[in-house]
């Protein structure tokens, strides 16, 4: 199983991008195996999907109004390359693991951010 980190943020409210965003993987035929949080603005996803649904999975995030950072925008755009080439009907059902960390700036302050001496990249 192929497994991708990525790192995104989002101006959205929790309260309404949550759902969405589940709502969202499950549209798509992907799994939320498990949601953490890290701190208090800080969530963690784990999701698996078939990488017949990725570019589905990529859009529909997107969609949502979470930002990727650039490493996440190239992994998923080299998956959906990656899958437009696959030969088999077999090879198309691979899943892959994806562990995505979001960060919401609008719980975040100028004063935490100095104050903890985080990085948002």
């Amino acid at each position: 199983m192929e497994s991708l980190e990525i790192q995104a943020f989002t101006y959205e409210q929790r309260h309404g991008l949550l759902p969405e965003l589940t709502a969202a993987c499950a549209n798509c035929g992907g799994w939320i195996i498990e949601r953490k949080t890290l701190s208090p603005s800080n969530i963690e996803f784990r999701i698996e999907i078939q990488i017949r649904a990725i570019l589905d999975l990529y859009a529909a995030i997107i969609g949502t109004g979470v930002e990727l950072n650039r490493s996440g925008h190239d992994a998923l755009t080299e998956l959906c390359t990656r899958r437009k080439h696959l030969p088999l009907t077999a090879d198309l059902g691979q899943i892959v693991a994806i562990r995505l960390e979001l960060a919401f700036l609008d719980d975040l302050t100028l004063h935490s951010l100095l104050a903890s001496g985080s990085s948002l990249a």
